[in-house]
Formats: C-alpha cells, sequence, structure tokens
C-alpha cells in the first residue's frame, strides 16, 4: 500500500483547529486484525482496569508504555501516525504511550471535559508539544459515546484541572464560556478512521447507550525536544524506531508476550484519571 503522509493543508487544518480526521487511517483487514488481538490478548486482559464516571458506570481500559514488536507495537510505530505526528508537532517525536479503552454496550462510562496537557504538564513535560491519535476500531457515534471535541479550544492554553466528579476533569466554568463561544464537534468515526488532537484541546465522550461496544486505540506522543524534566510513571525520551506502513499485516495477530511495559495504576492514580477518552 501507498505511505499514508498529511498534507501542508491537514497540518494548517490541525494547527487551526486543535485536530484533524483522517477518514480509514486504517484498512478494514487491519482493523479487524486488532479488534481480533483485543479480544484474545492476555496481556490485555491481565492488565485492564476501570475507570468511573459520575453516574458509576466504568469504561475498561488497559495502558502500556513502550511499543514491542507484536501488533499494537506495529501500529503505534507505523509511519502514517509517527510520521504524521512528526509533521503535526514540526519535529522528532517518541511514543509516550498508548491505551485500549472498551466500552461496554448500555454500561460504558462517560469521560468528563479534559485537556491531555492538563495531565502531562505535571509530568514534567514544560511544553505542549504532544498529542494524540484516536483510532476508531468499531463505529463510534453519539449513540455508543464517540469522542467529542471543541473546535480550537487548545488556543485557550491549559486550562486547570481538578476533581469536580469521580475524575480529573478540566474547569467547568471555563470549559462553558469556551462551549458558548467555540463549535461542539461530535466526531463519529467508521471503523479504522482516526483523529489527531492536540494535547491542550478539549474532549469528552458521553456513555454508551447502545448494544453495541465501542472500543477504540489512542497512540500518544511527544515531542523528542519536550523530554520530560523528571521521571514518572510515562518515559521520558526513548527513540522510536519507524515501521512501514506495511508491517501491520506483515505482523498478522502477533500478540503481546510480556506484560513489563503495562501500566497498572493505584485507586489514587484512577481518581485522578489519565487521559482516557
Amino acid at each position: 500500500m501507498q505511505e499514508f503522509k498529511v498534507s501542508t493543508e491537514q497540518v494548517d487544518d490541525f494547527l487551526e483547529d486543535g485536530f484533524l480526521i483522517i477518514p480509514n487511517l486504517l484498512d478494514s483487514e487491519e482493523t479487524k486484525l486488532l479488534l481480533a488481538a483485543a479480544n484474545a490478548d492476555p496481556m490485555m486482559k491481565e492488565n485492564v482496569f476501570d475507570v468511573s464516571d459520575r453516574k458509576g458506570q466504568n469504561s475498561q481500559m488497559t495502558l502500556w508504555n513502550h511499543p514491542g514488536n507484536d501488533l499494537w507495537g506495529m501500529v503505534s510505530r507505523s509511519n502514517r501516525i509517527v510520521g504524521s505526528m512528526e509533521k503535526l508537532l514540526d519535529g522528532e517525536v517518541y511514543h509516550y504511550h498508548s491505551k485500549l479503552i472498551l466500552k461496554k454496550p448500555t454500561e460504558g462510562g462517560a469521560w468528563e471535559w479534559h485537556q491531555d496537557y492538563g495531565y502531562w504538564y505535571k509530568n514534567g513535560c514544560l511544553y505542549p508539544h504532544m498529542a494524540s491519535c484516536w483510532i476508531a476500531l468499531n463505529h463510534a457515534d453519539r449513540e455508543n459515546g464517540c469522542l467529542q471535541v471543541i473546535r480550537g479550544s487548545h488556543k485557550a492554553g491549559r486550562i486547570e484541572h481538578g476533581v469536580y466528579s469521580t475524575q480529573n476533569c478540566a474547569d467547568p466554568e471555563r470549559v462553558q464560556q469556551l462551549l458558548a463561544r467555540l463549535e461542539l464537534v461530535y466526531c463519529e468515526l467508521d471503523p479504522g478512521s482516526a483523529i489527531f488532537f492536540h494535547c491542550n484541546t478539549l474532549h469528552r465522550s458521553d456513555a454508551n447507550i447502545s448494544e453495541r461496544n465501542r472500543w477504540n486505540l489512542i497512540c500518544c506522543y511527544n515531542a523528542a525536544r519536550n523530554d520530560p524534566y523528571f521521571s514518572s510513571h510515562h518515559p521520558q525520551y526513548t527513540p522510536l524506531k519507524k515501521v512501514s506502513d506495511t508491517a501491520i499485516k506483515q505482523m498478522g495477530l502477533r500478540l503481546s508476550t510480556s506484560s513489563e511495559s503495562f501500566y497498572k495504576p493505584d485507586e489514587s492514580d484512577i481518581t485522578r484519571a489519565h487521559t482516557a477518552k
């Protein structure tokens, strides 16, 4: 397949809007491989944890810091994602972490408005030279809790975060003022489609009220020039070896073999909430 590259116009859109939607970033075969792995990978099941919303509904998450030589690693190291991030963030990037999130039918919980940099700033990252790639593994729509973003909200800078429900989220007063001025976008995506978004872009998602799963993979990156000045539960600069876009299919259904890079938070970590959607 032809290597995917973001265009100059798409970079400009990202800088203006704080996000960029890419239809069919992964094709049908690749998406099916990831869904099969999500259901079969023993490391994903052993390292899953719950995050509750204000109504007590849970989303399930598995999080890992370093990409391996398995199917998940081929995605997060693929040129189509890493190369795009390098253009969007204007320089070399490294893998900050990835996570797989499941909202089960009728019970998958909501995520409150937040910025990823609202958390990552406290990990020693001095600048918001960070972004994420959110990939839909099945159809994401309003009914099953698709991602929502506020267009242009990244230009407001980092907003103070605090525990306003069971999650660490952005100051509700600031969010409401921005919602009154900016556009709310529901990112309804087909399987394999993705959204790249800036770490200061406000985003959230509703609970899954449908009879369908909502699986998604999020790959997060930090600019190499933004190496955290102290260590935390996410890695400092670690050189990232990109792989060809063909590597995902070539790897096939190769599952994780080690739990070394997986992160299992304690209760206080879950309350503070990670960068999940």
